[in-house]
Parts: C-alpha cells; sequence; structure tokens
C-alpha cells in the first residue's frame, strides 16, 4: 500500500494536479475574500453616497482607469514578456522591473497632463462645483501612483509562481480599504473621501510587495537601455490597442458623461458595481494562466491545445454567470438600493458586455504576454471602423442601445483579439 502511495506521488501528471489544486485553492480563496471586501465597499459606497455624488465618484473611477492604462501603455505586458525570459535570474529580472518602473513614471505624467482637465471639464458638466472638482482630482493621486507601482511589482511573484504572499497582500489591502471607508464614508459622504479612502490603502500595501519582490529580484538597479528599447518596441505596437481597449471597456461610462443626466451616470456606475464580480476571473487567469502561457515553449501543438482550452472555460464560465444573472436579477439588484430597483434588462446587456470584454481581454492577455502584437495600422483602422458602424446601427442617445453598443465592440475586440492569437500559434513550427 504503502509502495502505491509513493508511486501516485512520484506520478508527474499527479503531481501537476496537486500542484494546480494547491494554487487554485489558495488563488481561488483569495480571490473570493478579495471580491468580496470589494464589492462590499462598492456596496457601501452605491448606498451611502447620494445619486449626485455617486455620478462623480463614477467619472473620477472612469478617468483612474483611463488615466492607468495610458501610463502604462503596455509596459507591463511587455515587461511580462520581458522578464518570461529571464525570470530565473534574479539580477536580470530585477533590470526587467528597474527598467518598467522608469519608464511607468515618464508615462505618468504625460497621462496626467492629458486626462485631468478632460476630468475637471466633465466633472464641472456634471455640476460639480470648482472646490469639489479640483478636491476630487487631487483625491485620485495617490491611487494613480501606487496602482501603477503594484502592477509591474505583482509580475515578479506572479512569474515565479510565489502566490501566497502575494494573495495575502492584496486581502490586505481590500481589508485596509474596507476598514477606511467604514471610517470614513458614512460620516463624509462625499464622492472626494471615496475616492481616497480606497486609494489611500494601497500606499501601505506596496511596502509589503516590495519586500516580496526583493526576495526573488534586484529591481534597485539603473534602467537598462536595451531593455528599455525592446520594451518601447512592444508598447509603440501595443499602445494604440490598449487605448482603445480601455476606451472601449467604459464606452457606456464614456458616451453617458457626455450625453446623459447625471442620475444616468449613477445608474451605469451601480450596474458597473456588480460587473466587478468578473474580477475574480480574470484576477485568476492573469495571476495563474498567463504567466504560465507566457513561458510555454514556442511549440504550435502545445500552444494551440492550451489556447483551445483556454477559450472553452471562458466560454462555459460566461455562460454560467448569464444564467445565474437571468434568474435571480431582482436579488442581484436589490442589493444596489431601491434607485436601482428597475435595471433588469440593463443588468443582462451590461453582464453580456462584461463577459466578452473577460474573453477578449484575455485574448489579448494571451498573445501579449508572449511578445505578440497586432500592428497598429491593422488595429487602429478597425476599431474607428467598429465605432463608425455602431454609432450607425444603435440608438446611443438611450441606455439601451449604448449599452448594445458596448456589446457590439466587445465583440469586434473578442474576433480581433482572439483570431490574431490563434494565427499567430498557427504560424508556428
Amino acid at each position: 500500500m504503502r509502495g502505491l502511495i509513493q508511486q501516485i506521488a512520484e506520478n508527474k501528471n499527479y503531481s501537476q494536479l496537486l500542484e494546480w489544486g494547491r494554487l487554485l485553492a489558495i488563488t481561488g480563496a483569495a480571490q473570493v475574500a478579495i471580491q468580496v471586501i470589494g464589492l462590499t465597499c462598492g456596496i457601501i459606497i452605491v448606498r451611502v453616497l447620494p445619486t449626485d455624488e455617486y455620478a462623480l465618484y463614477t467619472l473620477a473611477n472612469m478617468m483612474l482607469g483611463t488615466m492607468t492604462v495610458l501610463a502604462d501603455g503596455g509596459i507591463s505586458t511587455a515587461v511580462m514578456s520581458e522578464g518570461g525570459k529571464v525570470w530565473k535570474d534574479p539580477v536580470k529580472l530585477g533590470a526587467v522591473i528597474a527598467t518598467g518602473l522608469d519608464l511607468r513614471r515618464k508615462f505618468a505624467v504625460a497621462s496626467i497632463a492629458i486626462f485631468v482637465p478632460v476630468l475637471f471639464i466633465l466633472l464641472r458638466h456634471h455640476h460639480a462645483s470648482l472646490l469639489m472638482s479640483v478636491l476630487i482630482i487631487l483625491s485620485l493621486i495617490p491611487a494613480f501612483f501606487t496602482a501603477l507601482s503594484g502592477t509591474l511589482l505583482e509580475i515578479v511573484p506572479k512569474l515565479r509562481q510565489d502566490i501566497t504572499p502575494l494573495q495575502k497582500n492584496q486581502v490586505t489591502l481590500n481589508i485596509y480599504r474596507l476598514l477606511t471607508l467604514g471610517i470614513t464614508v458614512f460620516a463624509f459622504p462625499y464622492a472626494t473621501i471615496a475616492v481616497f479612502a480606497t486609494g489611500l490603502p494601497q500606499v501601505f500595501t506596496n511596502r509589503k510587495l516590495k519586500h516580496i519582490v526583493a526576495n526573488h529580484a534586484d529591481y534597485r538597479q539603473r534602467p537598462d537601455p536595451q531593455i528599455q528599447k525592446n520594451i518601447l518596441a512592444m508598447v509603440a505596437r501595443i499602445l494604440p490597442g490598449a487605448l482603445y481597449y480601455c476606451f472601449s471597456g467604459q464606452i457606456t461610462i464614456w458616451l453617458v458623461s457626455i450625453l446623459g443626466a447625471t442620475v444616468v451616470v449613477a445608474q451605469v456606475g451601480a450596474l458597473g458595481r456588480l460587473a466587478l464580480l468578473l474580477n475574480l476571473f480574470n484576477i485568476l487567469f492573469l495571476t495563474l494562466i498567463i504567466p504560465r502561457f507566457s513561458r510555454l515553449h514556442a511549440d504550435r501543438k502545445v500552444l494551440l491545445k492550451r489556447f483551445v482550452q483556454i477559450q472553452i472555460g471562458l466560454v462555459l464560465l460566461s455562460l454560467t454567470i448569464l444564467t445565474v444573472a437571468q434568474f435571480f436579477s431582482e436579488q442581484v439588484l436589490w442589493v444596489l438600493g431601491r434607485e436601482y430597483a428597475g435595471l433588469k434588462k440593463e443588468l443582462l446587456l451590461n453582464i453580456t458586455a462584461s463577459c466578452i470584454s473577460m474573453i477578449a481581454g484575455v485574448g489579448f492577455s494571451l498573445y501579449t504576454g508572449r511578445g505578440w502584437a497586432i500592428r497598429p495600422f491593422v488595429s487602429v483602422p478597425v476599431n474607428i471602423a467598429s465605432i463608425i458602424c455602431g454609432i450607425a446601427i444603435f440608438n446611443i442617445s438611450s441606455f439601451e442601445g449604448i449599452l448594445q453598443f458596448n456589446i457590439f465592440l466587445a465583440f469586434v475586440q473578442l474576433f480581433m483579439n482572439g483570431g490574431y492569437c490563434l494565427l499567430k500559434i498557427l504560424q508556428l513550427k
């Protein structure tokens, strides 16, 4: 009996199964906790903030996401690709991280210069006072800079699959965020306080993250010119698609912030809070699947098999989520409060768009993680054409029409990203 147990334990497939089970258990449990805490934070903000304040909070969050994408510009995916080549060497991996951090700081300045004036105009358009607009913009700064450095530093434990301390740090971050919100937003129900309270805790947890990274990479180095050249070459190909993906992912909020009333902005933001539950699955893929796909040898048969498995899993997951949303829409909307109880159809449309965007986003991460990128002269015309066609087909003056438009754009991204990744795999020997 003991010999049989030893044979099973030494079996390669069995060992891999145990390792995957361990990683999924650790990451899954941590991400469930993170998403539950995150959803709790979101519901607190939705329920406590008045509708007009929540609309301003939604605009600030939208702009934070856009600023972060521009400041990244594809740097994180390029760092993942470069780091995947040297992930066993602490010095070389540290040089990749140091170069990425240096580039990201420079991109951050450009991002602030471009999007802060846009946010100021949108806040004033939705009746925020001059003082409130300035305070909301200032409250974004801690969240902006800490999010930028945090996402790059996390690449190291992801590549080394040092998952446990990374997940503990993320759980701690969300606990701090919940405590900070609980202390502040009930006493001061303003958008500025909510934005500041959600961003401040990452300042403290980033310190712990640096200690985790230091175990695997010497990132306190000067930027490497050759690595910088490689990263910028990839950024030049990724940035147009990344910007469009960010814009299309938040197209609903962009349109209603320009064309819609303040209350509609609040409704879109509230539904978006529920769609954030998909982050659980997104993070599982980004933490466990994408780094491993990035590390695979350039073998067409192996890559094709993994690609098909990932796509089937994503489709089944999306169908399950939509089925649950269909049968329990009343209970889901009850969580948001009475102001949002009549948005059953809009809820399903929004979740449909989110599921399709999730699959498209995973496709994007799969091929960029291997150092591949769609040429801008291909992606940009396709993206612009899809926007023009969508505007011509759908009634974007209505809330429902905007959501349908969003689904259409997500489908275009799905076929472009999935098709390109499949094509690059098939071109391998």
